[in-house]
């Protein structure tokens, strides 16, 4: 019986000595194998929820499963306090589930948070928690979506700003027709659209920032800023990631009828630039189709990873591939580059959540709730990680009255610097779902300018602010003939120097 599938996959198509090893687990027999969230656990087991309501422990050394807990709602994130201690979110709360007296199953289920609303509608999905240097728990609440309306058991306090009414949106025979007049998404009930900040005992809870369509990945970054992925819709022309500041509002609308004081009626209603001008700009974007469709969880890479150490990866569920995060302070303002990675490997799509074990192994949870991904557990071992030829850093400065992009490699670039192309677009800020590229152009870059080692070139050019720009730096090559690994890096130029 083959109890796994190991694949050896390069880094790059090229000549790279960098490699990984991606292993495909079993899945656990009788059980849905769509990961909503894992935890990787001291002892070197995982912990994983299941959609349909496990929680259960792999153990890499038998590759065994064992059922810890069963019964849970549509579970989408889970961090563990402790060995015998979990923290899951379900659909309809935030829930702490213990094995008590030792016996291996869980005994206890307490409820730390259920204060927000839920109105039935399908789409009210509920991720999280991260836990922030603060100690605090921070999730994030999905906003309701008009593929279908509420049920008449509403949990929590009803907002009336809306075209349509309770009645209206309750069984509604009409409701194919009428439902452009919900709004695309809504939040017709508490804190639909926010993070929340909640503390460990569920005794304080604050309504940390809101304006988010589907805030599917949550984490926190090692300086400690918060960072929240976003999927593509309406007020959303492509995926962003925010670095959210507390009572910040992060461009959909729909949840401002929550925020404290909100005077100024339907938000949807708000004239477009208003609107603009209230937003959190995006710390990155992820360009529809060419880099992500659906964004996940972020997680930091260990010591272990080499050059990749201290930097942070996204899951990615549409593609075969994940997203490395760079980020540059420009004006006091938290920018970033986004690359592609594991591009070429058997990977694979459905990447959803992530958890780095003891022993710098990536655990990779897969998923597809009915729409694109796939299932089960993957793991991810480096091979000869120091070797990797890859981006560390993306600086866009001052240079003289224009700008240049100073760039940073793992290893010396021994050619391919004069092949360096790229172009600029943009999406708009509109309620329409998604958006065209605009705004396109070449990238005019003068020439590059390497560094002593080697080990940096300087790309001037003239920027454009708030654009992304794309760099392809695919002929670079090192000294042993190695093409990058993301050889394609997005810069979102939020501010410029």
């Amino acid at each position: 019986m083959i109890r796994h599938l190991s694949y050896f996959a390069a880094l790059t198509l090229g000549a790279s000595a960098a490699s990984f090893q991606i292993d495909r687990l079993p899945n656990p027999s009788g059980v849905d194998p769509q990961i909503g969230g894992v935890a990787a656990l001291p002892d070197g087991r995982v912990a994983a929820v299941f959609h349909r309501g496990e929680l259960m422990f792999f153990d890499p050394a038998t590759q065994k499963w064992s059922k810890f807990a069963e019964g849970l709602q549509e579970p989408l994130g889970i961090l563990a306090e402790s060995p015998s201690t979990f923290v899951v979110m379900q659909r309809a709360e935030l829930t702490r589930i213990k094995d008590s007296d030792g016996d291996g199953k869980a005994d206890e289920y307490e409820t730390i948070y259920d204060g927000f609303g839920m109105s039935g509608n399908y789409h009210e999905f509920a991720f999280g928690p991260a836990k922030g240097p603060d100690g605090f728990y921070y999730i994030s609440l999905n906003l309701g979506s008009n593929g279908a309306g509420v049920r008449e058991e509403v949990r929590g306090k009803w907002s009336d700003l809306g075209v349509l009414d309770f009645k209206q949106m309750v069984n509604d025979p009409n409701w194919g027709k009428r439902s452009k007049d919900a709004g695309r998404m809504y939040s017709r009930v508490p804190y639909r659209g926010w993070v929340m900040k909640v503390s460990p005992d569920g005794k304080s809870v604050e309504p940390f920032a809101c304006g988010f369509r589907s805030p599917e990945g949550i984490g926190f970054d090692p300086q400690g800023n918060l960072l929240v992925t976003d999927n593509e819709g309406d007020w959303r022309g492509t995926s962003p990631l925010h670095v959210v500041k507390r009572g910040s509002f992060n461009g959909h609308p729909a949840s401002l009828v929550w925020r404290e004081g909100w005077d100024k009626g339907d938000p949807r209603m708000l004239p477009v630039p208003e609107l603009d001008a209230m937003r959190n700009k995006e710390t990155g974007r992820f360009p529809q189709g060419d880099l992500a469709n659906s964004p996940t969880q972020p997680v930091i890479f260990p010591a272990s990873w080499g050059p990749y150490a201290g930097q942070m990866v996204f899951g990615e569920m549409n593609q075969n591939r994940m997203v490395r995060y760079i980020p540059d302070d420009v004006g006091g303002f938290r920018q970033c580059a986004l690359l592609p990675m594991f591009d070429g490997t058997a990977l694979g799509n459905g990447n959803h959540r992530l958890s780095f074990g003891p022993d710098g192994g990536l655990w990779v949870g897969k998923t597809h709730l009915s729409w694109a991904g796939a299932e089960g557990l993957v793991k991810i071992t480096p091979k000869d990680i120091d070797t990797a030829f890859i981006v560390t850093s993306v600086k866009l400065e001052k240079a003289g009255d224009k700008q240049a992009f100073r760039i940073h490699f793992s290893q010396p670039v021994s050619a391919g610097a004069d092949g360096i192309a790229g172009n600029r677009f943009s999406y708009l800020y509109r309620q329409d779902y998604g958006s065209p590229k605009i705004d396109e152009a070449a990238l005019a870059f003068g020439a590059p300018q390497l560094s002593e080692d080697k080990r940096e070139i300087v790309l001037p050019l003239e920027a454009k602010q708030g654009a992304i720009h794309r760099i392809d730096l695919a002929k670079l090559r090192a000294v042993d003939g190695s093409a990058l690994e993301g050889s394609v890096l997005y810069y979102q130029a939020t501010m410029l120097p």
